[in-house]
């Protein structure tokens, strides 16, 4: 499958023995594609690795740096390290510690490049320009999304009818609506109300001016791809949001009910679904990196009211 530029089965073919194929656990609500299980605790690795693998492919090693939130600089980190390949990432002021850590452990070199990912990217892009580094993006290119793209083949299998999915820049919904939309299965994407970049755009509504906190940090961008517009506009059946509230109960509701940890990106998609749960239907926990203050602070929160 190559649409856009996206090559599908080129990244199913460098991922196979180098990602985890992620397993499904039946929950209260839906099934649970737990990709929060990946090696880096996110899908994010999948794209970040299909994109260096093709650079190296090609003989370009040039130093690599992205600009995140935490789980793309994390993928990226542990693909740099697998290939061979110089890795710095632009983290938020606030990003997690658990993700940068992650990022550190790979022997990637992480600086902090502001309050948001917009500002992440500015200083990355400039870095990359001044130095002849690889500029990566988190979610607008192409061969990003092919590798994010295969989670939607791993999904398939399945046979879902309805499959629910996070979006902040759109390269995992972007992906998976790829692969999952021509089976005639419905991707929903799911923003958090008021972080919801990628429905104002696709709704021709006013973009974010001031983006509130969220928990789900992951999707916390006030501008989606170019790119992943295009393949969501013709291939999501739907973009819904959910409130802060139903995140940080829906994090809470997985750690306690279904013994998922889950970080708050990685917890709308499953909220989105307790609206309206079905047996036929899937949601994607995109990741786990939660920070252990934080997942600890939500649970003392739920102790406190009972």
């Amino acid at each position: 499958m190559s649409v856009d530029g996206v090559d599908v089965d080129g990244a199913v073919a460098r991922l196979a023995r180098v990602v985890r194929e992620t397993p499904f656990l039946p929950g209260r609500y839906g099934a649970l594609k737990l990709e929060c299980l990946q090696v880096t605790g996110s899908y994010k690795v999948r794209g970040a690795y299909n994109a260096l693998a093709r650079q190296v492919e090609s003989g370009d090693r040039r130093p690599v740096v992205a600009a995140s939130a935490g789980n793309h600089a994390a993928g990226m980190a542990w693909a740099c390290r697998r290939l061979g390949l110089d890795a710095t990432a632009v983290v938020p002021d606030a990003a997690p510690a658990t993700k940068v850590q992650r990022c550190r452990n790979s022997g990637c070199t992480v600086r902090r490049g502001g309050q948001s990912y917009e500002a992440c990217e500015d200083t990355a892009r400039r870095l990359a320009e001044e130095r002849g580094w690889r500029f990566l993006h988190a979610f607008d290119d192409p061969d990003v999304i092919s590798g994010q793209a295969t989670v939607g083949i791993e999904i398939a299998g399945q046979s879902p009818e309805v499959v629910y999915v996070p979006i902040g820049g759109g390269g995992l919904a972007s992906g998976v609506a790829m692969v999952l939309a021509p089976l005639g299965i419905q991707v929903i994407g799911v923003q958090v109300e008021g972080v919801d970049a990628m429905r104002r755009l696709l709704s021709r509504e006013r973009g974010i001016e001031q983006l509130p906190f969220t928990v789900a940090d992951g999707i916390r961008v006030r501008r989606a791809g170019t790119r992943t517009a295009r393949i969501c506009a013709e291939m999501l059946s739907d973009v819904v949001t959910v409130s802060e509230t139903e995140v940080r109960e829906e994090v809470v509701r997985l750690a306690l009910e279904e013994r998922v940890v889950a970080e708050g990106a990685g917890a709308v998609a499953a909220a989105a679904m307790a609206r309206e749960p079905g047996a036929r239907k899937a949601a994607v926990i995109s990741g786990g990196n939660i920070d252990g203050a934080m997942l600890s602070e939500l649970l003392g929160q739920r102790l406190r009211v009972a």
